[in-house]
């Protein structure tokens, strides 16, 4: 079975999915995914969409998904890369991805990650 490749960059997570995605490929990912949070304690996800030039319903699920998962595991996520057609998908679907941040590309997404967790850890402190 195809798997999508999760790298580990210091903290965060750096997911790429360079082709479309099957529902099954989607669910291990979403497994995957949850456990490397689990077992490294990243603190983000960096999933990055450039290569997806479609999406339906259920893949924008599983991205909130994950996303909902990496929250309840203490991490941020970030989807960036999304295509202009793949946006207006999600829109006329009427997903929200509540809880997913996005940004134009991977660089802005890493600051985005960065920033997230210098407040988190200099603002209020972290417990535990």
């Amino acid at each position: 079975m195809e798997r999508i490749p999760i790298l580990q960059m210091g903290e965060f997570l750096l997911v790429t999915i360079q082709v479309e995605l099957s529902d099954q490929v989607a669910l291990t990912l979403q497994d995957d995914l949850t456990e490397r949070i689990r077992t490294t304690g990243a603190r983000g996800v960096l999933i990055d969409i450039s290569a997806l030039e479609l999406v339906d319903s259920f893949i924008g699920r599983m991205i909130a998904n994950i996303a909902g998962m990496a929250r309840i595991l203490d991490a941020r996520t970030v989807v960036v890369g999304m295509q202009p057609a793949v946006a207006i998908t999600l829109v006329e679907l009427g997903l929200t991805l509540t809880g997913v941040h996005t940004a134009l590309n991977p660089d802005r997404g890493m600051q985005y990650l960065r920033a997230a967790l210098a407040e988190e850890v200099h603002g209020h402190g972290r417990l535990g």
